[in-house]
């Protein structure tokens, strides 16, 4: 596996002495993962919201929305962070090895705190206007429960195989996973909101008080993309 892929940045051994150095580039990666995580909130459900008031962008114009902007971020703060802005992400690569336990603690309160700020930021713009764009179930808490796993299930893969193996032309990664993101909100998102990442998930149902589902986009994700991580591991542990 390229330690070096689009993704993935180079990281200290985990026994290491922390430096100066170290400190500054968990700084960096920070950073990008706060303003990353931010802006995806920002703009998809921003989308949202702006949909439910105006009714022009449509069901469609939100998951390209979705899409455009995990492919912008992804160019833009890959090269830092590594461009994750999804805990369900983080996770699955510190199962894979790919960060320390301390990074990804860093990295996943970094991302819930980023979309909470989001969050915070569309209340105060529009009002608690369609709960924030919280991710909601039309059916049961199966069915949304079952497509969020398959959903980050899919994205994770795409993730691992576009920007992380040895293989894998990486600059098009960004493309990839935006389209991803997109497809799968397209036919995803009248069911479960196809939410794919928690902090996405947690931001505006913390703001906007709307906690009854929230578990589901916290669990069934996370799950999806560790199951993806191991089915990774399987299909490429000769290498």
């Amino acid at each position: 596996m390229d330690q070096k892929s689009f993704i993935t940045a180079p990281i200290a051994h985990p026994h290491a002495l922390p430096n100066v150095e170290s400190y500054s580039e968990t700084k960096k990666k920070l950073i990008a993962e706060f303003i990353g995580t931010y802006f995806l909130v920002f703009a998809g459900t921003g989308a949202i919201i702006v949909n439910s008031l105006t009714e022009s962008l449509t069901h469609v114009g939100v998951a390209i929305t979705f899409g455009l902007v995990v492919l912008a971020l992804i160019y833009s703060f890959g090269h830092i962070s590594g461009a994750h802005f999804n805990p369900a992400v983080t996770l699955a690569f510190l199962a894979l090895g790919e960060i320390t336990r301390r990074e990804a603690i860093l990295y996943v309160s970094t991302q819930l705190i980023a979309a909470s700020a989001s969050s915070v930021t569309l209340l105060i713009m529009f009002g608690n206007v369609s709960h924030l764009g919280a991710t909601i179930p039309s059916g049961t808490w199966m069915q949304s429960f079952v497509l969020e796993f398959v959903l980050t299930f899919v994205l994770m893969i795409v993730i691992l195989t576009s920007a992380v193996h040895s293989k894998a032309v990486k600059s098009f990664a960004g493309m990839a996973i935006g389209a991803t993101v997109a497809l799968e909100a397209m036919f995803g998102g009248p069911i479960s909101g196809a939410s794919m990442n928690p902090a996405r998930s947690f931001g505006p149902a913390i703001v906007s008080g709307t906690f009854s589902s929230l578990w589901i986009y916290l669990v069934a994700t996370t799950l999806g993309a560790l199951s993806a991580a191991l089915i990774y591991t399987v299909l490429h542990e000769e290498e």
